[in-house]
């Protein structure tokens, strides 16, 4: 990943959970950098980055975060082929933190609740596992 890419990646992180979401956090928690994370993201036809996720090592399961889809690419089933992509190319359980109101869309994916909800930055959050 270039440093242009990796720009276009974290500000559209930004974008969407700073900005859009009113969250204030740090985005940049020091995960990113360790040596299991994998950075996965769409770009369209002018390179401009469009969504992105990262999965995270988490020992005995793949952890998938910081989901973002662009606003103007929402609807089109980009952030759907990037979850596809991660779970095709992983083996073993993963994981993930789903904001509640996108728990059927996970669903439609292979993924279960797995927890009790709970708040994160004041936005509702369910514990969900593939179920493979």
């Amino acid at each position: 990943m270039g440093a242009a890419t990796l720009y276009a990646v974290l500000r559209l992180r930004q974008d969407v959970f700073v900005l859009e979401q009113e969250c204030l956090f740090a985005d940049l928690d020091g995960r990113d950098l360790e040596p299991g994370t994998v950075q996965w993201w769409t770009e369209g036809p002018d390179g401009a980055v469009l969504a992105t996720l990262r999965a995270l090592d988490d020992g005995s399961v793949v952890r998938i975060g910081r989901v973002a889809t662009a606003r103007e690419a929402r609807g089109a089933g980009i952030a759907r082929e990037l979850v596809l992509a991660v779970l095709s190319a992983t083996r073993g359980p993963v994981v993930l933190d789903a904001q509640s109101h996108l728990e059927g869309w996970y669903e439609r994916l292979g993924f279960v609740r797995d927890g009790d909800g709970f708040l994160d930055d004041g936005i509702p959050h369910l514990p969900m596992r593939l179920a493979r």
